[in-house]
Formats: structure tokens, sequence, C-alpha cells
């Protein structure tokens, strides 16, 4: 057999190895075996909620190195959604036998192609599933971290026929990388392709003729120095450039835990890609302890708390069952009536047989009214939205989602960046000329542009950063 016995050992989160896995509850997740040929020689764990109803969805989530399905499981905070809306788990495992630190063999074409390894081991697991659980094929989710995450991008690329959507955890973008050594190189310095390269490598990856591409969630950690954040630029492009839409994000919103998104919508208005930024966040799962309705999960080792990713995850993907489908038609005439630094102001004309109208922010539901306005509020300031609005039956069922359009908040709220000079650089917060950086807007010299010369932006508008090290007010 064709496996890595030592040459991945870089390719391990750092830090140290996980001492012990926690132990999975009763209700925890179950070993499945017979699930076709295997030839990535991987193991196959389920996890669903009681009484399931046939129709279900189905996430397959991938564990990062030295990580196992438990340890996913446990901390990961993806069962307890699984629970609250009502979807199965499939969560594949790997061992030092495929791997010497149990990562995923992301950056072997064997493993990672369509119909090859570990790739196709992971597939069967999906129709296992479909076929134990009565799942619906039409809406079949993957999601991972580091190596996981990487292995996800690949799967999404091979296999954009069975998965719907995916959200790719500290990961690299899809065939970024074909040995260990250019693994090396993706994780710590990604090749600057344009988004035409990457798109085609997603594209070249997939069936012949494929129209229909998975709708993908980047999350990245800005203090990541295991897979450099530049990574998540590199993503950006390449699944915007899939979907046939441009790098300039349709709007960007500031959530708990330090994190921005930026979103891309399709043609529709509905988002296609969503980048997640946690400033100050380094190499693991965005988590967020507690019992509220947004938190997840429990911190660990590359289990981090700041950010719930897997529940915007899951809205994302719109499993918490806020989906499109009445038969009204779309409203026509959606305008932005007013925006003050923390509303915006909608109306549209009036759609016959309605009784309600849904507001849809970046594709998710904030608000439902029964006149043909809407006003949006507690947002933040300076930041650009997208809005859609469907018309919603006596059913309760929303029809048709309008046009898109956008509306910006008055304002700005100043903003503190603290990194490295390279990780300023990645993140658009500044630039980089003749080995030396610069801030964004300002211009003001913040010396070599490398890993070990720090500063701190200040962001005092949109686009202009000034060196802060003596203390930012924001």
């Amino acid at each position: 057999m064709r496996r890595w016995a030592t040459a991945a050992g870089a390719l391990a989160l750092t830090g140290g190895l996980l001492a012990a896995a926690p132990q999975a509850s009763a209700a925890g997740p179950t070993q499945v075996t017979g699930f076709g040929t295997n030839p990535g020689n991987l193991s196959m764990y389920t996890y669903a909620p009681d009484a399931l109803p046939a129709g279900a969805p189905l996430v397959v989530a991938l564990h990062g190195c030295t990580q196992s399905a438990n340890d996913y499981y446990a901390h990961s905070g993806w069962p307890e959604f699984a629970d609250a809306y009502g979807f199965a788990l499939v969560l594949p495992q790997t061992s030092s036998a495929n791997n010497a630190n149990s990562c995923f063999n992301w950056f072997e074409p064997g493993d990672s192609g369509r119909d090859q390894g570990e790739a196709l081991s992971i597939k069967q697991m999906v129709d296992k599933a479909v076929a134990l659980h009565g799942g619906d094929t039409r809406r079949v989710y993957i999601t991972g971290l580091s190596a996981g995450g990487a292995m996800t991008a690949n799967l999404l690329a091979a296999y954009p026929d069975v998965f719907a959507g995916g959200s790719i955890g500290s990961g690299l973008p899809a065939r970024c990388a074909s040995s260990v050594s250019t693994a090396y190189t993706c994780m710590y310095s990604p090749p600057d392709k344009s988004p035409a390269q990457w798109g085609e490598l997603v594209r070249s990856a997939a069936p012949a003729g494929t129209k229909s591409w998975p709708r993908v969630a980047i999350w990245q950690g800005t203090a990541d120095t295991t897979v450099r954040p530049a990574n998540a630029t590199e993503l950006r492009d390449q699944w915007t450039n899939v979907w046939g839409i441009g790098q300039t994000p349709s709007r960007t919103e500031s959530l708990g835990g330090g994190t921005t998104l930026s979103v891309y919508d399709d043609a529709s208005g509905r988002s296609a890609v969503e980048v997640y930024t946690v400033s100050g966040m380094g190499h693991g799962l965005a988590v967020d302890p507690g019992s509220g309705a947004e938190q997840c999960g429990s911190a660990g080792t590359y289990y981090l708390d700041t950010v719930c990713s897997s529940y915007h995850t899951a809205r994302f993907w719109r499993l918490d069952g806020d989906e499109d489908t009445g038969s009204l038609p779309a409203p026509t005439g959606l305008t932005v009536t007013g925006a003050t630094d923390t509303t915006v102001s909608l109306s549209w004309q009036s759609v016959a047989g309605a009784s309600s109208y849904a507001v849809y922010r970046g594709g998710t539901q904030v608000g439902r009214t029964t006149s043909a306005s809407y006003t949006d509020t507690g947002l933040a300031t300076g930041t650009t939205y997208s809005y859609t609005a469907a018309a919603v039956d006596s059913a309760g069922a929303a029809g048709t989602a309008s046009p898109a359009v956008t509306a910006t908040t008055t304002g700005f709220t100043p903003t503190c960046h603290t990194a490295d000079n390279y990780e300023h650089t990645a993140a658009g917060r500044a630039y980089q000329s003749g080995g030396y950086a610069y801030a964004k807007g300002s211009g003001q010299a913040m010396g070599l542009w490398n890993t070990f010369t720090s500063h701190t932006l200040e962001q005092t508008a949109p686009g202009h950063y000034v060196v802060a090290d003596a203390g930012c007010p924001g």
C-alpha cells in the first residue's frame, strides 16, 4: 500500500499532539463498517438525532492533524446543531497508518482526486449514510479543519455533484499542492495565482460540463502561523471565480469574537462565497462555548474560543430550515429609501396574494413585515449590506427572492489590528514594495516585509490605516 509514514510531519498542527481525545457520550458517534471498497483506508463514524425524519440533510466533518472523529465530535459544536436543526453527521477518521500525524492526505493526488483513495472512501461514506438515514442527496455538505479543510476544498472540486456546500477552516485552495514539498509552500507562502488560474484548477478536477457549484465558507485566523492567512485570499479568488463573480465583497459585517464576514453574492443576490476573518486567532477551529443560541463547542487544543463557526456555517447552508419554497413571484422595485449609521430602510412593490414579506440580509432572513417596506436596525457603521425580499403566502412559505440591492450605513467605527508586517499585508491593511511594508492609505513606512516586524495599525476610514504603536483608541 502507498502510504506516507513520516513525510507529513510538518503538516501536523503545531503546538503538540493531543494527549487524548475526549470520550463521547452514549449518544455519541457510532462506527459504521462495510461502507464500500474503502481504498483510502479510513474509518467511518456517524451521529444522528433520535427520530431523524427521512429527507434530512447530511454534514461530513473532517478532523485536523493529530485529531480524531471523536475529538472533532466533542469540540466542534456540530452535534448541537444536528440536534437543533435535524441533520445527520458523518465523521471520517484517518490514522497513523495513512499519515504519521493522522492528517488526511490532501496533498496527494491519489488521495484527493475524484474516485481515488481517501476521496473515494469519503464519497462511499456519504452514499452509506444517505442510505442509512434516508437523507436528501441535494443537501449534502462538507466541512473540515486544517488538513481536513484542505481535503474539503479538494472534495468540493472533485465532487460538486455530491456536495451542495462546503466550509474550509484554516485550510488551503483546492489542488494547491501535489506533493509534500509543495504542501509546505502552500501552507507558508501560497502561490499568488490569478482568480482564473485558481478557478481552472477546480473546473479541471470536476466532471466535464459541470455548471452548478457548491456554496463555500472560508474561515481564517489572522494570527495563524501554520496556514498563512494569504490562503484565505487565494481561496476566495478561487471560488468566486468558479461562481463567475468578482472579488469585491457584496457587503461586510462585523460579528462577535473579532470576526469580520465578507460576503460575495451570486447573480440572484444569494451569498455564494463567504469569508470569515477572525482577528487575532491562531491555527484552529473557531468555537464559542456557552448555552446561547449562537454559541457552540468546547475549547481545547486547536479549538479556539472566539465565535461559533459551526453556527454561522449552518446558517449559511440554511440548515436552520430557512428555505424559499413558496410559489409567489419575486417582489419588484426593491429600493433603498434611507440609511443612518445603524439602520437601512427598504421598500418594494406589493405582490398579489402575499400575506407578508420576508427580508433577507446576505441570504439570511432578518425580518418579516406585512407592509411593502422594512427598516433593518442594529447595523454596523460605515458597512455595506446586501438585501433581497420575498413574498410569503398564507401558508407561511416564502417565494422567489427579488434581485439584490446594496446599502451602506453612514459613519465609520475605527478598528485596531496588531500583527506582523506579513500578516498586515496578507490581510490588505498594508502593501509591500521593495521588500518593505507600508500602511494602506496613509503610506506610512512599517519596516521590513516579514514576520519579525510587528505594528499596530488603526483603520481610520475605509481602506485607510495609520501606524498606532503608541496607542490605538479604536
